[in-house]
């Protein structure tokens, strides 16, 4: 009963924000932000920048519906698990608190996604640009200028070219290349290049024509890895959420008024908390797993 006049008291607040309380929710969510602008590692503001130009950044009221199932669903786990009130305030506040970093980690592999499809871009469109200039610079300058590149890989392909002419070689400008984006697919292809520019390699249209077909069969894999994970992530997901609803099975066993006499004795309560903490670390554990490295080879 408690449990339902919280939840009451949340949707007035939010209809309440929606009719009357824009002005305080604009200024809540502007100094939000600039707490956020000023604290968080300029590494992560660069990422969510990107991730808001490509489009896929949650809106405010995306925000806001996670606060709110977050929130409901952290109470309505604890207050299930402990039929207390305090409880189920607690463990709302702490699933909302989960909030920033799920977006952290959404952010990154956005990003993560969006670095490997430039790199696929430089790659390939290197490839054909030297097959008609014969020179590695040049086909450089074409896909600079080309437009098919967006920052911060357009900006360090500049950067190559710069390098490349200021030391007459390629060999410190492609260091500088594998070294920030070390992908297989970058090594490869910077590696056949050197080949070709100091043993002058005659023959170097095939090389670069498997090359291109080894950067193919590369993505394929990367791509199909993506959608395996995606599926995975799915049936994780509703395992991992299914396993805090066993408690109902314990109550169903033992009966309610036998559960609730359970929760008088301090090791039965250690242990409800122990599997919550478990199971929300073996979730927040398959979410980082799927959101790292998902543009990786």
């Amino acid at each position: 009963m408690e449990l339902i006049i919280l939840i009451l008291i949340a949707i007035s607040i939010i209809t309440y924000r929606k009719n009357t309380g824009d002005n305080f929710y604009k200024f809540l969510m502007s100094e939000i932000n600039n707490v956020y602008e000023k604290y968080a590692p300029y590494s992560f503001q660069m990422v969510r920048e990107k991730t808001k130009e490509l489009g896929q950044e949650y809106t405010a009221k995306e925000y806001i519906s996670q606060i709110v199932i977050f929130g409901a669903g952290g109470a309505g786990v604890a207050y299930l698990y402990f039929s207390s009130i305090f409880w189920a305030i607690l463990y709302a506040v702490l699933a909302i608190a989960f909030i920033p970093y799920l977006a952290y980690l959404r952010c990154h592999r956005v990003y993560s996604e969006f670095l490997f499809e430039q790199i696929q871009v430089y790659t390939t469109n290197v490839i054909m640009e030297f097959n008609t200039t014969q020179s590695f610079v040049k086909a450089l300058e074409g896909v600079h200028e080309s437009g098919v590149l967006e920052n911060p890989v357009l900006d360090d392909v500049k950067l190559m070219i710069d390098l490349s002419y200021q030391n007459g070689t390629i060999d410190e400008s492609i260091k500088y290349f594998d070294e920030k984006y070390p992908y297989y697919m970058v090594k490869n292809m910077h590696q056949l290049f050197l080949q070709i520019t100091k043993e002058g390699a005659k023959d170097s249209g095939e090389s670069l024509e498997n090359m291109l077909l080894d950067i193919d069969m590369l993505v394929e894999g990367v791509y199909r890895d993506k959608m395996d994970r995606s599926a995975f992530h799915k049936k994780f997901l509703t395992f991992g959420f299914a396993l805090y609803l066993l408690v109902m099975l314990t109550q169903f066993l033992l009966g309610t008024e036998n559960y609730i006499k359970m929760l008088d004795e301090w090791y039965v309560q250690v242990l409800l908390h122990a599997i919550i903490i478990i199971n929300t670390y073996f979730l927040i554990t398959g979410e980082k797993f799927y959101n790292e490295d998902t543009g990786a080879e």
